[in-house]
């Protein structure tokens, strides 16, 4: 038993930079070893104790004369393993922009060019985007990318602000129709408090389209139940 002229301190702190000597075992014993002429115990603390809270670490120095006696304790705890799911890029789907270019080319086999043309300047212009508008959804939002090396895109030149926006700022969106799509819709508070909304031309993959659409950002009335 120690001398009661003997000053015998505690202090515990959170971090510990130095050497601890005590580690986890079942044997419950107390080691004392020598240590720049101080006593060092070694306390095997139980292998139940800290298997919950993390790491326990604690180190115990006898006194000599002045020296006190101190005690470091180290608690930490597990950290949970933070999940990001994976991008989806819907393919390239030409149906669409096809038969437009073939609802035109029967326009003009059977002389109607005046409504050919804008019908075919359509199909044209989706015929164009399609090989080149990407709709990527990675673990935050949809971005709008350009091209098979995903480039961004300029401007939005309708509603301005990049075409990007996190699944947390989407109110509703809709496909018409699941069955044969054609048209996506979505409405967003990113652009405009209030609501911004957006209609693009499905030149993707639909089922790819409307299968991300309802993981990433919640249930709509076209995906509800039948």
């Amino acid at each position: 038993m120690a001398t009661s002229s003997r000053l015998i301190s505690l202090s515990y702190t959170s971090c510990v930079t130095r050497a601890s000597c005590f580690d986890r075992s079942s044997s419950g014993r107390i080691h004392g070893q020598k240590l720049g002429g101080l006593q060092m115990l070694k306390l095997r603390a139980a292998n139940s104790f800290g298997s919950n809270t993390g790491l326990f670490t604690s180190n115990a120095v006898v006194p000599h004369g002045r020296k006190q006696l101190r005690v470091e304790a180290l608690f930490g705890r597990k950290k949970a393993a933070t999940v990001v799911r994976e991008t989806v890029i819907p393919e390239p789907d030409y149906r669409i922009p096809v038969i437009l270019l073939g609802g035109a080319g029967a326009l003009v086999a059977t002389d109607n060019i005046f409504p050919a043309v804008p019908i075919g300047l359509l199909g044209l212009l989706l015929l164009v985007q399609t090989t080149r508008v990407r709709f990527v959804f990675d673990d935050e939002g949809l971005e709008v990318k350009i091209g098979e090396e995903l480039k961004d895109s300029q401007e939005n030149v309708f509603v301005g602000g990049k075409n990007k926006w996190p699944y947390s700022s989407f109110v509703n969106w809709e496909l018409w129709w699941p069955n044969f799509p054609v048209l996506v819709y979505f409405k967003e508070t990113q652009t405009k408090p209030e609501g911004q909304i957006h209609f693009f031309p499905v030149i993707f993959n639909g089922k790819q389209l409307y299968d991300v659409m309802v993981e990433r950002c919640g249930p709509s009335q076209t995906s509800g139940p039948k």
